[in-house]
């Protein structure tokens, strides 16, 4: 009988938190609750901006992908006016591309994350919040409220 390779791949939500220092995701999460909790204070227009911000705000997929793009173009360039030697650089950071697309994790994404780059789905844990504490959801909600509706769904 032949034996069946089986690979598992994590889930494309979650996964880049899983490979985030505990840390680093809390104090991510922390920084999100003080900024709704403050933005509950402000009203409703500054909820508004902020949820137009939001919608600029680069998360964690683009932020690797300009970057791992740029390092790409650039060792391909260097590599085929300079030295061939650069190449090389493009077959690593490609290599960390494949690697964060398949697993999650790559190199330069501790770095990211303690600049406090987020993944889209804490982007829109944020945006739910908002949306509950501006009344968007049916009714109005407390911030205690709004931050457990979006904590209790991840």
């Amino acid at each position: 009988m032949e034996k069946q390779v089986i690979i598992r791949l994590p889930s494309t939500t979650g996964r880049v938190q899983s490979h985030t220092i505990p840390q680093v995701n809390q104090a991510i999460d922390a920084q999100t609750q003080s900024k709704v909790f403050h933005l509950a204070e402000m009203g409703p227009q500054a909820i508004t901006q902020r949820l137009q911000e939001l919608d600029q705000e680069w998360d964690t997929e683009r932020v690797l992908e300009v970057t791992s793009s740029t390092f790409v173009l650039l060792g391909l360039l260097l590599g085929s006016g300079r030295d061939k030697k650069w190449l090389a650089l493009s077959a690593v950071v490609g290599g960390f591309l494949l690697s964060h697309a398949l697993d999650g994790w790559c190199p330069p994404l501790p770095v990211i994350r303690r600049f406090g780059i987020r993944t889209s789905q804490e982007i829109e844990k944020e945006r739910l919040a908002l949306r509950a504490l501006r009344g968007d959801l049916g009714k109005t909600f407390s911030p205690q409220e709004a931050w457990a509706l979006v904590t209790s769904a991840s």
